[in-house]
């Protein structure tokens, strides 16, 4: 096979799927994970799929667009790992935790496993999914319910209803992008109300987000910069995110993400 029928197939496969992964196309397509990489940095710089950490996915694109959660699981993930841990750190046992829907949380609702006696409410069916198979029998998980979005939310008047008789001590929310105006971002108008009802319900405000969300701008916005009590972001956060944040936010934490092999 040539190198521009195989690449034909990444991309044709890519947008079928959202993402894939290298070891993936190099069964599929019988050739090793080098040349796979080297098609992907091509088709990278074409701007047809975006590489992230072993693999790719659809290219990004509007304001409206929203990934499914396996595309957005494989980007970043070694800060997404990394901004988990550092934000575990602010949870002490029997604490009343809010999650909202999203990959950063989803990461982080792992290392909330082991933390005793938490209650943690979620509109995350993904993360209810990795709380629930945690060996630990003193987390209570509520699920608030309403309708799915393609990142697996869940969402809508009845999320929206039950959220507003909640009170919870933390929320972590992980966002679509974060910019100085617009605030922290959602490309899903359901998702940005029921957001807002979990930012209400706590009294302390997360926010977790790589550096590859700021100056992304969703359709709608759920806080403003100076909403959030702490932002957790990675060291790869450009200049002017970092000066905008320090101005907005009296917390920020940039945390140090470990070169993959």
């Amino acid at each position: 096979m040539l190198a521009a029928e195989r690449q034909a197939r990444i991309v044709e496969e890519i947008h079928r799927r959202g993402a894939v992964r290298v070891i993936e196309f190099a069964q599929m397509l019988g050739v090793s994970d080098m040349t796979i990489r080297r098609d992907l940095d091509a088709l990278a710089q074409q701007g047809l799929v975006d590489k992230v950490h072993g693999g790719a996915t659809r290219a990004r694109s509007a304001s409206t667009e929203e990934p499914g959660f396996e595309a957005k699981s494989l980007r970043q993930q070694p800060e997404k790992e990394a901004i988990a841990e550092a934000a575990v750190e602010l949870v002490s046992p029997g604490t009343a935790v809010g999650l909202s829907a999203g990959t950063t949380t989803w990461a982080l609702a792992h290392a909330l496993r082991a933390v005793d006696g938490l209650t943690i409410v979620t509109n995350s069916m993904r993360i209810a999914d990795v709380l629930h198979s945690s060996p630990r029998t003193n987390q209570n998980v509520v699920v608030v319910g309403g309708v799915r979005t393609p990142s697996d939310a869940l969402v809508g008047p009845i999320a929206v209803s039950a959220l507003a008789q909640l009170h919870l001590d933390i929320v972590f929310l992980g966002v679509h992008g974060m910019a100085e105006t617009a605030g922290y971002t959602t490309p899903n108008l359901l998702e940005a109300d029921t957001d807002r009802a979990l930012v209400k319900a706590g009294r302390r405000l997360v926010v977790l987000a790589d550096h590859t969300k700021w100056g992304m701008v969703g359709l709608s916005t759920i806080a403003r910069l100076d909403d959030a009590d702490v932002v957790i972001s990675d060291e790869g956060l450009p200049s002017d995110g970092r000066a905008a944040l320090a101005e907005h936010v009296d917390d920020v934490r940039l945390v140090k993400v470990e070169e993959s092999r």
